[in-house]
């Protein structure tokens, strides 16, 4: 065999792995929030597509884009992975990121996971049927806003105003605040705002609580939070005040009490969905499901620290009580 006919066939054999890659499926990954923390989530997703037969790096491709709670980054990540090309968008961590992707392409598939209503944000014609080139995941947020108000008014009795931590650039915190004022006219009870859409914020959004002598805290149920929760619960201990949060990854990490969806789930049936779509299922033709297992967790090391008695009848209530 001659050099130069070697070198080509060295050169083809080079490239056979590159056309088979070029032939597989690619995923773009839109998120809001960052990678660390939502490590465990991407697995979830990864798990999903994993039932569905697709598994990352053998007959699936996903290339991620991160916003790191910048939500005036995502139209321009949507847009990119459009000129992509990919064979599917999962928009994940919010209404933002679906409104985003649907806005960069009314061709390429979208699954997306949002807290709120779907149609109401208008990234769905319906729930049962869609109708475009979007479906996705429905999980429970805006509606669970005001049972978070109700379970700490349980807890700390004595406090008549509770501060409420929310994103102002995400709609679907503007939402959650309004159910929480609403809830809490009717419990007799003051709700004062606090916001943050950066690191920067949140040092003085506790020192505000602690200034104003502000009973207790409802953080709001929002991705750049749940991507700083050891900070957030971190400052919450420092201050000394008694908070509720939407997902147990708070309570984990240290927080008094969550009420919220499965994060998780959510994202497995992403994941789930995704490979519907890439074996053929059309999105305008899958419901947008909605996942409604709710938790409920108390940490008791947290409640002693804080010198809170958390009432019986409510640890009943609990899903998990951390001891």
């Amino acid at each position: 065999m001659k050099r130069r006919e070697f070198i080509t066939l060295l050169g083809g054999a080079a490239a056979w792995p590159l056309a088979a890659r070029a032939q597989q499926p690619v995923i773009g990954y839109l998120h809001i929030a960052s990678p660390g923390p939502f490590a465990p989530f991407v697995g979830a997703f990864r798990q999903g597509l994993r039932e569905a037969g697709y598994v990352e790096g053998q007959n699936l491709a996903i290339e991620y884009r991160w916003a790191e709670g910048r939500y005036d980054r995502l139209p321009a990540m949507a847009a990119e992975l459009v000129g992509r090309q990919v064979s599917l968008i999962a928009a994940q961590g919010g209404a933002a990121a679906a409104a985003a992707a649907k806005e960069a392409t009314g061709a390429i598939p979208i699954v997306f996971s949002m807290g709120g209503d779907p149609v109401k944000e208008g990234i769905v014609a319906s729930l049962s049927r869609p109708g475009g080139n979007v479906t996705g995941i429905s999980v429970l947020t805006t509606q669970l806003a005001a049972k978070r108000l109700e379970i700490m008014r349980e807890v700390v009795p004595k406090a008549d105003v509770i501060a409420m931590l929310v994103n102002p650039t995400n709609m679907t915190n503007l939402e959650q605040l309004r159910d929480s004022q609403e809830a809490g006219r009717a419990l007799g009870l003051r709700i004062h705002v606090l916001e943050a859409s950066s690191a920067s914020d949140f040092d003085p959004a506790f020192a505000a609580i602690t200034r104003m002598r502000i009973g207790a805290l409802v953080v709001g149920a929002e991705a750049y939070f749940h991507s700083q929760r050891e900070r957030i619960v971190a400052l919450a201990m420092r201050h000394a005040i008694p908070t509720i949060y939407e997902w147990r990854e708070f309570a984990d990490a240290g927080g008094l009490m969550s009420y919220g969806t499965d994060l998780a789930e959510g994202y497995r049936l992403v994941g789930v969905y995704a490979g519907r779509i890439l074996k053929g299922a059309k999105p305008a033709e899958l419901p947008v499901m909605q996942a409604t297992k709710v938790q409920f967790v108390v940490n008791l090391k947290t409640a002693k620290a804080l010198g809170l008695t958390v009432p019986l009848p409510l640890l009943g209530r609990a899903d998990e009580v951390i001891e």
